[in-house]
């Protein structure tokens, strides 16, 4: 099916030009295709738009009543399709950025303030949630997700790495022992993370790919890493979070890491998604081209 908008565009300019040979040159088409769109116009509008002679053309009644519409209508669509063009050139209009919640408290959000004196016609809306929402249903422009990504279409851009660490208050430890092997947590108050496939409130996973599955006991549970630190803060147990979230806590003296007998789960990076389009409008890139800077500079 031919394109109606160009129809539209051939119509007017053989109007304009004189001729539908004219109006090919100018469009760059071959006259054939031009009569073909013109053709196409007057099936579907069921009216002749032209007298056609081998010298000139004329406007039927008809054909001047289009003309009139067309040359209404095609400044409105090119002005459209010039702003939405713009938009995959200069960076502007509403960026919707979905992040976890503590991470993007910690670490995103105070980047925000850089970016917009950057771009200040992008408009920043920060989602702060630890579910994995959907990004395409939620119409999220950018999301940022910590751990190993599973299959979708979506295209992801690494932005750095977090480790994971057990830790626990020092208070704690002198009054329960310190563990130092994994089998021993199980003697302990540890406390879980509910969002996370490595840890329930039975289990936790050990090995770099979580092949080791370790027993473990504790009386709470929660699905804010922020809400599980500010336990073992004040030492009610044993928590097992990645690094951004236990990190000051660690350099304070708060909490101090422990050293087992397996190695801990790696976490599988911290990345930024976003849709699987081709060319990605200016405010997207922008904003994954600084947060690879930003984070490049400071590992969480």
């Amino acid at each position: 099916m031919l394109d109606r908008i160009t129809g539209m565009r051939v119509f007017v300019r053989a109007v304009s030009a004189g001729s539908l040979s004219a109006a090919a040159r100018h469009l760059s088409m071959s006259p054939a295709m031009a009569t073909k769109h013109v053709d196409a116009l007057e099936a579907r509008l069921g009216v002749k738009l032209f007298h056609r002679s081998t010298r000139r053309l004329s406007l039927t009644e008809a054909g001047s009543t289009y003309l009139d519409a067309c040359q209404r209508i095609l400044p409105d669509i090119e002005e459209a399709e010039a702003e939405a063009a713009s938009l995959r050139t200069k960076a502007s209009g509403l960026l919707r950025l979905n992040v976890p919640l503590s991470f993007g408290a910690r670490f995103v959000a105070p980047l925000i303030p850089e970016f917009s004196h950057r771009h200040p016609e992008v408009k920043v809306e920060l989602g702060l949630s630890d579910a994995q929402l959907d990004l395409i249903t939620g119409g999220w422009d950018l999301a940022v997700r910590i751990g190993r990504l599973t299959d979708s279409p979506l295209q992801a851009r690494q932005l750095g790495d977090s480790a994971m660490v057990v830790c626990a208050a020092p208070g704690y430890l002198a009054r329960r022992g310190v563990p130092r092997r994994v089998a021993e947590l199980a003697q302990h108050n540890c406390l879980s993370y509910t969002l996370s496939a490595m840890q329930d409130s039975k289990t936790w996973a050990f090995g770099s790919k979580g092949e080791i599955r370790v027993p473990i006991n504790g009386n709470l549970l929660a699905n804010n890493g922020d809400a599980l630190l500010a336990a073992a803060v004040g030492g009610q147990g044993i928590v097992y979070q990645p690094h951004f979230i236990v990190g000051a806590a660690l350099d304070s003296g708060e909490l101090l890491a422990l050293e087992l007998d397996k190695p801990v789960i790696a976490l599988g990076g911290i990345h930024v998604l976003y849709p699987p389009d081709r060319r990605p409008p200016a405010k997207v890139r922008v904003m994954i081209d600084y947060l690879a800077e930003q984070f490049a500079l400071s590992s969480p």
